[in-house]
């Protein structure tokens, strides 16, 4: 008598990266739960954007969900584990994608809940597909939400927007996340990939060393203004990035730059 063939196992939860033409995609990959984050995903995320931010071939970072959904949100079985504080870990993957230092964009399909709004919302940039749901539901758990993440949501959506979601735990919809600041573009499903990767491709050819100081200085780093008069001084000449833009310009042609974070 044969042997009967084994069920085939679930793939591990677990994050996987790609680079190309300067762009890293970070991928959430645990698809028997809607891409819930584990404790060990939650731990290895910071580690990975350092060695993403390190690498000069990357200029820009975009996260998204295998298949058909972002990611759901903490894997609520973890909740439950010995010694591992999720909601720490959480908090320290968001820090760190929201301290990435090069433009980051969430690409969302389906649901982008709970600690998924919260890696979303530390992007710099969301876009959505059509049909994309949102919540922060950590009021269906009991569960008190991080300071830093809810002044995150609020400098996105408002205070009442915020407090609509942090006090209901309701998933609303794209055209509402819209509205609210929670995304930038929604798109149909069937364009999102073409222009999450016609977007990157245009932030990639940009200047970092333009996109490195607007984004400390929209993150509220006053402290840094000296710090980037200078590295601007450093790129007047005709090696530098302002050089070379002001070149471009005149000879009317895509200029090259050269500064990287």
């Amino acid at each position: 008598m044969e042997e009967p063939e084994p069920y085939p196992r679930e793939p591990e939860p677990r994050l996987t990266h790609s680079v190309a033409d300067g762009v890293a995609t970070v991928v959430i990959s645990n698809p028997a739960k809607r891409n819930a984050m584990t404790a060990g995903m939650w731990r290895a995320l910071p580690a990975l954007l350092d060695g993403l931010a390190a690498d000069r071939a990357v200029r820009a970072l975009v996260l998204t969900g295998e298949g058909a959904t972002f990611c759901a949100g903490a894997d609520i079985s973890s909740l439950r584990e010995p010694g591992a504080p999720v909601q720490e870990l959480a908090v320290r993957a968001e820090d760190a994608l929201a301290a990435f230092p090069k433009p980051t964009l969430a690409a969302v399909r389906g649901y982008c809940v709970g600690g998924g709004c919260q890696l979303a919302a530390a992007c710099d940039l969301r876009f959505a597909a059509e049909g994309a749901l949102f919540g922060v539901t950590p009021a269906k758990l009991g569960i008190v939400y991080p300071a830093s993440s809810t002044r995150r949501l609020v400098a996105l959506t408002g205070p009442s927007a915020a407090k609509y979601l942090l006090f209901s735990g309701e998933l609303i919809d794209t055209a509402r996340a819209l509205r609210t600041g929670l995304v930038d573009e929604v798109l149909p499903a069937d364009g999102l990939a073409e222009r999450v990767a016609g977007f990157t491709r245009i932030v990639a050819s940009r200047s970092q060393l333009t996109q490195a100081a607007a984004k400390e200085f929209a993150a509220g780093r006053g402290d840094r203004e000296a710090y980037w008069a200078v590295r601007a001084s450093e790129q007047t000449g005709v090696d530098g990035d302002t050089g070379e833009g002001v070149a471009a310009f005149l000879e009317r042609r895509a200029p090259r730059f050269t500064w990287s974070v």
